[in-house]
């Protein structure tokens, strides 16, 4: 057990696929910086998301735990206060936490343990998202995940998510050189980016990164007629039935794609390069991950909301003090970071808290200083728009198992079929592995009670959304504490200490 803690920084991008980064062998994409976090840290090749949405997916995460332990079934459900987070257990091991860019929260509490918040969310932190699973082929009112994206993709010069994304980096960057002044507590800094989520409009350097009769073609098409039954109601929800994405769409929506992954890349690159020149990269965890991926038109279907390999694995890359150089294969997701930086953080003077609350994910640690494989599983559980039923993914091994009351289960061998073009679930052979499969989640699983306690949260937040509408407006969306009379330069401060406030390095360092 280390005497020192090392500082924590993980960088997250919103929406990127392992599989469309040079990190894990996209032949077209670009993603440098990443691939030397890679060259020197460990690679996990196969990562989940807990739940393939934004919101649900950064409970898990935040909170070590899975979707239906705290009803986080969608992007309105509220993230209460009285879970604990990964940033509650590191300020109870002496850590300072911070928080720039987004993480999806939904209710008034928009802190969830940090000590500082220093962008305000990209997104609405109210009930406004909400879906109903009583309506038959309901759709969000402001839900805006339909072909839409993919028949606009294109170039811009600036877009909101650009802006927002300028931002998150800006601040984060300005909180790591004040860390590094202050030579006090060691720090956890989450970076969380919007960029490479839709909608696909990528700036012109980026954008031109890439020869666009280059951009490679999605490798698997299934006609609608042939499709599972859960994917054919995912593409009526984005409409992709009934509106027909020409091969010029598809192109130009992977070209944006490819860009702004090298344009979140540039951010990671840009949060290291100030980690060494502040000092503190030789005693920073750096792990980049995502909250899940995008289809971006692989078996036709398009963003996420699904357990299919390009929209339910993540990137998950660490590297630093301690971690060594390699790959991991081990199923593991997003729940498993808790435990894993309550394992970076603990010291003989700063021994692990007591976990308030049962916790589904367990440590990586040692596997990113060892390489030793465990024997793992990742776990997906799907409660949100486009079903109207939960839907569970267990991956184990080679293998994944994918469930929902109502259409057929898919059993997949992922290590022969990355592709998953072969349901396995009525195969001889698998019929002992299959049934294994539908025996652990019959046993752990209550789908009829899931059901029902889904929609009741539903009713409760479209009463309550309803209600808000009226009256004086509340919003619950963060406003950064920000006070002019104390930035930069101003009368009641002496100029000099003013500058020297903010100088890196000091002009005393010895």
């Amino acid at each position: 057990m280390s005497s020192q803690q090392p500082n924590i920084v993980l960088i997250m991008a919103d929406q990127l696929a392992p599989q469309f980064t040079s990190s894990y062998g996209h032949p077209i994409v670009k993603t440098p910086h990443m691939d030397r976090l890679a060259a020197r840290g460990m690679r996990f090749d196969a990562a989940y998301c807990n739940a393939p949405l934004c919101a649900p997916s950064r409970f898990s995460f935040m909170s070590g735990q899975l979707v239906t332990r705290i009803a986080a079934y969608d992007n309105a459900s509220e993230f209460l206060s009285s879970i604990p987070t990964f940033a509650h257990y590191l300020r109870a091991m002496g850590y300072r936490t911070c928080l720039s860019g987004k993480m999806h929260f939904v209710g008034p509490d928009q802190l969830h343990g940090f000590d500082e918040r220093i962008t305000t969310d990209i997104y609405p932190s109210d009930f406004a998202w909400t879906p109903d699973w009583e309506l038959a082929d309901e759709r969000i009112d402001k839900w805006y995940h339909n072909m839409d994206s993919v028949r606009e993709a294109g170039v811009a010069n600036t877009t909101f998510q650009i802006e927002y994304d300028e931002e998150v980096a800006f601040f984060a960057r300005r909180k790591l050189f004040e860390y590094a002044a202050n030579k006090q507590e060691p720090f956890c800094m989450i970076a969380s980016f919007i960029h490479p989520h839709d909608p696909y409009v990528a700036r012109p350097e980026w954008w031109d990164l890439y020869d666009h009769d280059e951009i490679d073609m999605p490798a698997l098409t299934i006609p609608f007629d042939q499709q599972d039954g859960f994917s054919k109601r995912l593409m009526d929800g984005i409409e992709a039935s009934t509106i027909i994405a020409s091969d010029d769409d598809i192109r130009n929506a992977r070209h944006a794609y490819y860009a702004n992954t090298s344009y979140f890349d540039s951010k990671v690159g840009h949060i290291v390069q100030t980690l060494e020149e502040c000092g503190q990269l030789d005693n920073t965890i750096v792990i980049v991950t995502a909250d899940h991926g995008d289809m971006l038109g692989e078996r036709g279907l398009w963003y996420k909301m699904n357990f299919f390999e390009h929209s339910a694995r993540v990137p998950l890359i660490m590297a630093g003090p301690e971690v060594i150089n390699g790959t991991v294969r081990s199923p593991c997701s997003l729940v498993d970071i808790l435990p894993t930086m309550l394992d970076i953080a603990k010291t003989d003077h700063a021994p692990l808290p007591a976990y308030g609350q049962p916790i589904d994910g367990r440590s990586l640690w040692a596997m990113a200083t060892s390489g030793a494989e465990d024997d793992g599983v990742a776990i997906g559980e799907y409660c949100a728009e486009m079903t109207a039923h939960p839907v569970i993914m267990i991956r184990c091994g080679d293998y994944k198992y994918i469930y929902c009351p109502g259409d057929a289960p898919m059993l997949f061998d992922i290590a022969n079929d990355p592709q998953e073009t072969t349901n396995l679930v009525n195969d001889a052979s698998h019929a002992e592995l299959a049934q294994g499969f539908a025996d652990e989640i019959a046993a752990r699983w209550d789908m009829d009670s899931i059901r029902q306690d889904v929609i009741a949260k539903q009713k409760q937040r479209q009463a309550v959304y309803q209600a808000m509408q009226n009256g004086l407006r509340a919003d619950w969306d963060y406003n950064p504490p920000r006070h002019a009379s104390e930035e930069y330069v101003r009368n009641h401060m002496d100029w000099t200490e003013a500058a020297a406030k903010t100088r890196f390095p000091p002009l005393d360092q010895d």
